[in-house]
């Protein structure tokens, strides 16, 4: 199997001034191809640290994919330090050089003299068109250690440059092996990544298919993946899998792959108007139902008078304050009937203070409702956040069909 790792290459890219989308994209183009990713490395723009970096990592794997750091400038090292790490020298391409005056001439501007870098090559190594960009890749074919191929490729860090030259020059030219992927994600809320993982059991320990877990916003996603030589095979070989994991989570499922947790309510809604009420979200609740077609209306406000107008009593006020479960129930039933909804949601969130991190949340579905309460400290926006959503997870288990309740 073909080993890999990327280097991502910038100083924005290591003090977090950009989020590299690159190395992300990368690895699910080298799983869904069956290479075996080992490493993913953010570096500075530094010749030295990205030299060695190189080296190291063609003394482990078979595929090293260099991104960003081939632009014209002083700080774009990545053609040097690759051309260091294989004792080479770079040289300008007559050919590369042609090429960029033409696209400078035919917007009418002289190619400055800094852009000639961009031409440079080094004998193991092929130019990469770009045809969305100035900066050429490079694609070097290499021999390692006991006679296997090596390749090193150097793309451009702006991703539509990227991905462009990754699926149209890369991949054609690499020996990829025979072999497909199959995945499916699913969506759980009610349960820690702990209690899934021990419910799901040894079926997290195999290689393929694999089950892994990750917590997510929405609660914990579970994704079963396999790998072989055709889709048919791959889907097939993780069917048995996946239906074991659908049923020793059923009562927990929300959905699938891209669904989200806003859209499993809309369609529990079956018709249905739906109502909202958020006391100190900021919204973060109706930004989320935003594009959902059973959201009917909303009310956002922290203004007494203007809640008690929405059903809120006094007393409520007075003796539980706003944020508290009677509020939150008041208010969810309140939705349903001042926001002419068939279903009441609200939300009542403290982001400050003594209490901060506290939140109640209520539904009201045809006079009966349910309530839930958060208290998990975090920043201001992060408990909205987490409001919202407990929200939305109430919701969905409450209008869920009872028969798949108790599966």
């Amino acid at each position: 199997m073909l080993l890999a790792e990327i280097i991502s290459v910038g100083t924005e890219l290591l003090f977090g001034e950009i989020v590299d989308s690159n190395a992300a994209f990368l690895a699910r183009e080298l799983g869904a191809r069956g290479v075996n990713l080992h490493r993913k490395t953010v570096l500075g723009d530094n010749l030295g640290r990205v030299t060695d970096a190189v080296r190291l990592a063609l003394s482990r794997a078979d595929l090293v994919l260099v991104g960003g750091g081939l632009g014209p400038t002083d700080d774009d090292l990545s053609r040097e330090a690759i051309a260091a790490a294989l004792g080479e020298t770079p040289a300008e391409d007559p050919g590369l050089i042609a090429w960029l005056e033409g696209l400078y001439s035919a917007r009418g501007r002289v190619m400055p003299q800094i852009n000639r870098k961009q031409a440079w090559l080094i004998p193991s190594a092929e130019a990469l068109p770009n045809p969305v960009g100035t900066a050429p890749g490079w694609f070097v074919r290499l021999t390692g250690e006991g006679g296997r191929p090596q390749y090193v490729v150097a793309m451009p860090g702006p991703p539509r440059e990227m991905n462009q030259m990754w699926r149209e020059q890369v991949v054609p030219r690499l020996p990829l092996p025979d072999q497909a992927l199959y995945a499916v994600t699913v969506h759980t809320q009610g349960l820690g990544e702990s209690d899934v993982a021990e419910r799901l059991g040894a079926l997290t320990r195999q290689a393929n298919p694999s089950v892994a877990t990750y917590f997510r916003k929405t609660g914990v996603d579970v994704r079963v993946a396999a790998s072989a030589p055709s889709e048919g095979e791959a889907r097939a070989l993780a069917q048995p899998v996946l239906e074991g994991v659908r049923a020793d989570l059923a009562r927990w499922t929300w959905g699938e792959d891209d669904d989200t947790l806003a859209g499993a309510v809309g369609k529990l809604l079956g018709g249905r108007t739906l109502g909202v009420i958020e006391a100190g979200s900021a919204g973060m609740l109706s930004t989320l139902l935003a594009d959902e077609a059973g959201f009917h209306d909303a009310a956002v406000t922290t203004d007494h008078a203007r809640l008690i107008t929405l059903g809120l009593t006094p007393v409520t006020l007075r003796d539980a304050g706003l944020v508290s479960e009677g509020a939150a129930r008041e208010l969810a039933a309140g939705a349903r009937e001042h926001l002419a909804s068939d279903v009441g949601l609200s939300v009542v969130v403290n982001t400050r203070g003594e209490n901060a991190g506290q939140a109640f949340v209520a539904v009201d579905v045809e006079g009966r409702s349910k309530t839930a309460r958060i208290d998990w400290g975090g920043a201001p926006d992060q408990v909205r956040e987490r409001a919202a959503v407990a929200a939305l997870a109430l919701a969905y288990r409450t209008l869920r069909p009872a028969a798949e309740e108790t599966q």
